[in-house]
């Protein structure tokens, strides 16, 4: 069941590239108003001429937390209430755990998790306050699966996926939705200038992440998936009346999911006799 495909303002953390600059110009091409975070000023001028009145870039570095709800509140006071807040600004990080910093953690996290989250407990005061909204938290085929050398991004994915879920059954008695987006290869650039390298310092890794490396920077810019679609799929969502709470975008993510879910089952039974039997036995038992 479909509902109101009235214009709606839309705010998209990260419209620079990538899925938020695809899902930006298809909210706008859809007729809705866009606000759109970017981190310099001419690019903040450039979002603004793309369709004046109806776009309406803000500087903001999602990391800096002390300036969210200033800009939040912002533009709720001049742009309009905020219907759809959509998490997208993220990067990645490869390299395997043992070669890659604490340092290199924790900025993965504050960008992918902690960024997103200030930025929905800014917007959320006002959801609540009219009873509406959603939330869509661009996740990834990384929060549920994983794959060598990207330890640190799928730490931060996996994170944001259970805060997703949690908050989700939060705020529904609000009438808010919450869906972590999750997204297989599109062609973006998470794999080339937005992913984060640490050096290969360890020979024993060699074998593994060198051709590891070399496949995913290969295939970078020629991934199977269109932002575009990918765009159109998550304004889809937005105008249904029940939508997902999780979202698999792409054949590839549909695949690798379910063979993880698969051979999840398939432990969870080989090893259930030993899991059941953890509890307090009965008295006399």
């Amino acid at each position: 069941m479909t509902i109101s495909s009235a214009p709606k303002t839309w705010f998209i953390t990260g419209v620079s590239s990538g899925f938020g600059r695809a899902l930006a110009q298809e909210a706008l091409a859809a007729g809705h108003r866009v606000v759109g975070t970017l981190r310099s000023e001419a690019a903040r001028a450039e979002f603004d001429a793309l369709q004046p009145g109806r776009s309406f870039g803000r500087l903001l570095d999602v990391t800096h937390d002390v300036d969210v709800p200033r800009v939040v509140a912002e533009v709720e006071a001049t742009v309009g209430a905020i219907d759809v807040l959509v998490n997208n600004a993220g990067y990645g990080h490869e390299g395997t755990v043992e070669e890659s910093s604490l340092a290199e953690l924790r900025q993965q996290f504050e960008v992918n998790v902690f960024g997103a989250v200030a930025i929905a407990k800014a917007v959320l005061p006002f959801m609540r306050s009219r009873r509406r909204g959603h939330i869509l938290n661009i996740t990834s085929m990384g929060g549920i699966v994983t794959f060598p050398g990207l330890g640190y991004y799928h730490g931060s994915k996996f994170a944001l996926e259970g805060i997703s879920e949690t908050l989700g059954k939060e705020v529904a008695s609000f009438g808010i939705h919450v869906t972590a987006v999750e997204p297989g290869g599109f062609r973006t650039e998470w794999a080339g200038r937005s992913m984060v390298r640490a050096p290969q310092t360890i020979d024993d890794y060699a074998p593994v992440m060198g051709p590891v490396r070399e496949a995913r920077l290969a295939r970078s810019g020629k991934q199977a998936g269109d932002p575009v679609k990918a765009a159109r799929a998550m304004i889809q969502i937005t105008e249904t009346a029940i939508p997902p709470k999780h979202l698999l975008l792409g054949p590839d993510a549909v695949k690798v999911v379910r063979e993880k879910l698969g051979a999840l089952q398939e432990e969870i039974k080989a090893w259930e006799a030993l899991s059941v039997s953890t509890d307090f036995m009965p008295t006399g038992a």
